[in-house]
C-alpha cells in the first residue's frame, strides 16, 4: 500500500491543527520538516512544535531532522511524540543514533541528499525502518523535482526486495501529479508532498488525486 505524508512546512502554521485535520483522511503520515539554520540555510520549527501536534492528531509524526546535532534534540522528539526521525548521512556514522532512537521506541530513518550516492546508506539498510531520498536540495519547499534521484530509488527498491528487508522508500521534493507516477513506478513506499497539497485550493482533493495518480490500482472503483 502506498502511502501519502503531507508536509506541514508547507501548511498555514497560524491554523496548523485545522489544516492537519483537513487532510487527515487521505493523510497516512504527517511529515515534520526539522531545519536548524545551519545544516540547510533556512529555520523551520522544533520538538514544541512537535508536542502541540501530537495531543491534536493521531496520525503517524515523520520528523526529518536537517540540523547539525540531532543527537542533542532526540530526547525532545521523543518525548514530544514523534514517531520516527529521520538523520542525514551526510553527518557520519549514524549508528549511535539509530540506537538512542531504538531506546526511546521511535522508528528509525535514515536519508540522503540527492548528490550524495546510494553506497552511502547501503551499510544500513538492515538498521533501519525508513530510508528518505531527497528528490530536491534540502531546505526549501516548492523546489522542482530531480529525476536523476530516480534511478537510486529503483537501484535500491531492487537491492530491499532482494534481501527481504523491512524497509519503507521515502522520497521528499517536488513530489505533485506529474513527479508521483514516476517516483511510484520507481519503488517509493512514501510519498512526501508539501506545496502540491497544502497550496491547492483543496487541500484533501489535492491528496486524493496525488495518490491516484501515484498508484491508481488502489483507488477504488
Amino acid at each position: 500500500m502506498g502511502k501519502i505524508a503531507p508536509s506541514i512546512l508547507a501548511a498555514d502554521f497560524s491554523e496548523l491543527a485545522a489544516e492537519v485535520n483537513r487532510i487527515r483522511p487521505q493523510a497516512d503520515l504527517l511529515h515534520v520538516d526539522v531545519m536548524d539554520g545551519h545544516f540547510v540555510p533556512n529555520l523551520s520549527i522544533g520538538a514544541p512544535v512537535v508536542k502541540c501536534l501530537r495531543p491534536r492528531t493521531d496520525l503517524y509524526l515523520d520528523c526529518h531532522l536537517m540540523i547539525d546535532n540531532p543527537g542533542d534534540l532526540l530526547d525532545d522528539f521523543a518525548k514530544a511524540g514523534a514517531d520516527s526521525c529521520t538523520v542525514h548521512v551526510e553527518l557520519g556514522d549514524p549508528r549511535p543514533l539509530f540506537e538512542r532512537m531504538r531506546a526511546h521506541d521511535m522508528r528509525v530513518g535514515l536519508v540522503f541528499n540527492p548528490e550524495t550516492p546510494l553506497e552511502a546508506v547501503l551499510p544500513y539498510l538492515e538498521e533501519i525502518d525508513i530510508l528518505l531520498f531527497m528528490s530536491v536540495h534540502p531546505g526549501f519547499g516548492g523546489q522542482a523535482f530531480i529525476p536523476e534521484v530516480l534511478d537510486k530509488l529503483r537501484a535500491a527498491r531492487e537491492i530491499v526486495d532482494e534481501r527481504g528487508l523491512a524497509v519503507e522508500l521515502e522520497i521528499d521534493g517536488g513530489i505533485n501529479l506529474e513527479t508521483a507516477p514516476l517516483a511510484a513506478a520507481a519503488g517509493a513506499d512514501i510519498l512526501v508532498a508539501g506545496s502540491a497539497i497544502f497550496h491547492a485550493k483543496d487541500p484533501l482533493a489535492a491528496a486524493s488525486a496525488i495518490r491516484a495518480a501515484a498508484w491508481p490500482e488502489l483507488v477504488p472503483t
